[in-house]
């Protein structure tokens, strides 16, 4: 009796290797975008001038010393260029451990996806050097959210946790997106087109009119408004107030509460980040209550410690929101039958 059940056991402690990789890359992929927020908020980029090699260097032998003890402009730039090959790397192991432990097609599709955009990414970082253009850095900010979501959806969806649950779901029947699933589907969509509206007005061009810039100002108000929105009918219909057939799960329950919390802690840090930026908006206050702001209050120290924290927090506060949406969109039933039946075939038992 004890011999039976030890091959099913030893099955159940075997490593999950495809997910432990994907969560690997999640979290490199988190500190690249820290460096690369840092690049924007101090105006590294052009820090090493040229690509891909770092003045003259092989990137990978250029001298340890001389980048880790030298100017922070270039302790930035080489670092985010480091991380980013690291991160490359990663991508192709997961490509072939997702291979070779015979996961579903969509998990399949997706690494493929990252893989993609990780080399587009190498590609649009070189050119913003090269070519020294504004335009190039605005869609290679967008592009890394794109990655990160790609990675944590990847981690989420090799999860055996994840894999069982859907599993156990799914004998109930029912196959379409759930009405919570609708609400994490549009909460990820704006989380995501957030991020886009927040890297226009972080690589803004001089050419800018202010005209333009007020459009963008109000584009971005108007998604956190609607981030916001989304995210509190998250938590009314996670915690059943919203819905009649609630999937009431704690786990949903508690992704969701954060997401909110995440979301005014943002609000705040925006704020914030539009002070330290361009000052207190006096534009906004009645003429007797502005005329009352002393000069001083208005005046911004560019690229102060503090102002860089508020900063670059701002905007990795955003990519959390984001990275917990597409862990809430995926449990929450927006992407139908996204594990699938067919992960691991005869090996239901793992847990």
């Amino acid at each position: 009796m004890p011999d039976k059940r030890s091959p099913p056991h030893s099955a159940v402690k075997s490593p999950n290797v495809a997910h432990w990789i994907a969560c690997c890359l999640v979290v490199v992929t988190g500190v690249l975008l820290t460096f690369g927020a840092l690049v924007t908020t101090y105006e590294a980029a052009m820090a090493v001038p040229d690509w891909p090699g770092t003045y003259g260097h092989n990137m990978f032998l250029f001298p340890f010393a001389e980048w880790f003890f030298g100017p922070w402009d270039l302790f930035l730039e080489h670092g985010h260029r480091l991380l980013g090959a690291s991160v490359g790397v990663i991508s192709l192991v997961l490509a072939g451990a997702v291979w070779k432990t015979n996961q579903s097609s969509m998990v399949r599709g997706l690494v493929v996806a990252a893989v993609f955009l990780v080399v587009l990414q190498g590609v649009l970082g070189g050119l913003r050097v090269l070519l020294d253009d504004k335009t190039v850095a605005k869609v290679h900010a967008c592009t890394g959210p794109l990655f990160f979501s790609v990675a944590v959806a990847v981690a989420t969806l090799t999860s055996r946790r994840f894999q069982n649950n859907r599993a156990t779901s799914e004998t109930g029947g029912g196959s379409g997106i759930p009405f919570g699933g609708w609400i994490a589907c549009g909460l990820l969509f704006a989380s995501y087109i957030q991020l886009v509206a927040g890297a226009q007005l972080r690589h803004l061009d001089s050419t800018v009119g202010p005209s333009t810039f007020r459009w963008l100002v109000l584009f971005h108000l108007v998604g956190a408004a609607t981030v916001a929105v989304l995210s509190l009918s998250a938590v009314c219909e996670s915690f059943g107030v919203l819905g009649t057939n609630s999937t009431r799960s704690i786990g949903r329950r508690v992704l969701s509460s954060t997401i909110l919390f995440f979301v005014c802690s943002q609000v705040l840090l925006g704020f914030g980040a539009w002070v330290v930026s361009w000052g207190l908006p006096l534009g906004l206050l009645p003429d007797s209550v502005a005329n009352r702001v002393p000069e001083t209050a208005v005046v911004v120290v560019a690229r102060s410690g503090y102002s860089s924290l508020v900063v670059t927090g701002h905007v990795l506060i955003g990519m959390m929101i984001l990275g917990a949406s597409v862990v809430f969109c995926i449990v929450s039933g927006g992407l139908p039958n996204a594990a699938g039946l067919h992960l691991v075939p005869k090996r239901r038992a793992l847990a």
